[in-house]
């Protein structure tokens, strides 16, 4: 079969891939047509189109600043600022530096807005005006909560604002030395389509705050809402953005909130500060050890303290387990504030290298006290001797901590900060411990228990009372 000059057959202009001019800002995924709806990831508005035609090479242009030697740069510009709140200041790395941004995220009713207020009252006094801008409430209630945590600062102004030319304007005429944002999923810019809180809206909001915050050298705090799964909603691309990204979590029935870094440029993105939810506002607590252990003097099976380290602060946690016999064909296993997977995995190492075959037949519930979340394996031996006591019923010596990992094997591992653990378990007033081998330097008054094998939980529990 013949064709003309210069045509193409059929087959080909068939076969011939199409590529997709439209990408989800979310996910990557892309298709041939626009779609208000991602296919993959089923995000509104975040399906932009890609550039069709070819880029053309960029030429060098002029620089905004001269290349220098590191050591010839200076860091005052950088200096951080303290807020007046301790716990905040060491989360942040020692307070605000002039134009970082920090992104505070947090489940409804947590108490974002409330630590936000008092900050913004407190560091008015050392940076200037703090501009406190409400999307989701009016200036009246602002003032109605100042009031009742003692907020009330004359450097401090509110605004109850939507939109983003808004916003801005604020920030122009007030020319404030702290912005604060709550929420800037409630913030619509008027040139992007969607609704304030899309994808889209977010993305293009977030970037002219944060380049208005570098443009000025204004720090600014954006308060972020939180999905049902505790991840930050919007764009991914709003945490690579920011400098600081904080989250404060917290049971709802508990007066106990940690405000911990998931990000910081410009100090440890590990740290975690205390504070304790009360009708005065958000209150700072300075030694939180003593709300996570019950204060008690007889032993009670199925409880045992640790230490866990957050950040450079090291905590003590009781952890305490309840084993009930059932004669259920699968036994119901809970657990609060624990790892479920490293319970499961310590449960079933004391059914098989201990022994304990009785815990298969049992309904199990474990837990901390406080409401804090224990994320390490250094919980995992005291999570044994808790299981293990509760079905021997037999109690640890009073004033007694365990501190180490749990193998698959039964071993019990090491872990990191052993000393800065220990001493700090002196400090509160315990006086023996259960650690892996070779822990090292041991504070003054402190006995230990070297174990090797999960298998000496039980002798440990046999021992006599030595406290």
């Amino acid at each position: 079969m013949s064709h003309r000059a210069g045509s193409v057959p059929r087959m080909a202009r068939a076969n011939k891939p199409t590529s997709p001019a439209y990408r989800c800002a979310e996910c990557g995924w892309t298709t041939i047509k626009w779609v208000g709806r991602c296919g993959e990831c089923q995000a509104w508005g975040s399906v932009d189109e890609v550039g069709g035609a070819a880029l053309r090479a960029v030429a060098a242009g002029p620089v905004s600043s001269a290349a220098r030697p590191i050591g010839d740069v200076s860091i005052e510009v950088a200096k951080a600022t303290p807020t007046g709140i301790g716990e905040l200041d060491r989360v942040l790395g020692g307070g605000l530096v002039p134009g970082a941004v920090i992104l505070l995220a947090g489940e409804p009713g947590i108490g974002k807005s409330t630590l936000l207020l008092q900050m913004a009252a407190r560091a008015s006094a050392a940076m200037g005006t703090a501009l406190y801008i409400s999307g989701e409430e009016s200036a009246a209630q602002i003032r109605m909560r100042a009031e009742r945590v003692g907020a009330m600062a004359p450097n401090l102004l509110v605004a109850a604002e939507t939109d983003l030319a808004a916003v801005l304007g604020q920030i122009e005429a007030v020319n404030p030395g702290l912005v604060i944002i709550d929420s800037i999923q409630t913030i619509g810019h008027p040139e992007v389509d969607g609704q304030p809180g899309g994808v889209a809206q977010v993305r293009e909001v977030a970037a002219a705050l944060i380049r208005t915050a570098k443009q000025r050298e204004i720090p600014m705090v954006l308060i972020g809402h939180v999905t049902k799964d505790g991840t930050i909603a919007g764009p991914r691309l709003l945490e690579h953005l920011v400098d600081v990204v904080l989250s404060v979590e917290g049971e709802r029935h508990a007066r106990l909130r940690l405000l911990r870094a998931l990000k910081n440029r410009y100090g440890a993105a590990d740290e975690v500060g205390c504070f304790e939810l009360a009708d005065s506002g958000i209150i700072e607590v300075t030694d939180p050890s003593a709300l996570f252990i019950s204060q008690r003097d007889i032993p009670v099976p199925g409880t045992c303290v640790t230490v866990t380290l957050e950040g450079s602060r090291p905590l003590l946690t009781e952890v305490q387990a309840l084993v009930v016999p059932s004669s259920a064909a699968t036994p119901r296993r809970s657990t609060s504030g624990l790892d479920s997977a490293r319970v499961a995995m310590v449960h079933a190492v004391l059914q098989r290298r201990v022994g304990l075959t009785d815990l298969d037949r049992a309904e199990t519930f474990v837990a901390t006290i406080g409401g804090v979340r224990v994320g390490e394996p250094a919980a995992d031996l005291a999570v044994a001797i808790a299981l293990a006591g509760g079905l021997l019923d037999r109690p640890l010596a009073t004033r007694t901590i365990a501190v180490g990992e749990v193998g698959l094997a039964g071993e019990v591992r090491r872990v990191s900060g052993i000393q800065r653990r220990l001493a700090e378990a002196a400090r509160i007033g315990f006086t023996h411990a259960v650690v892996p081998r070779d822990p090292g330097p041991l504070p003054p008054g402190l006995k230990v228990l070297e174990v090797d094998d999960v298998r000496q939980v039980i002798d440990v529990l046999a021992r006599e009372r030595t406290g």
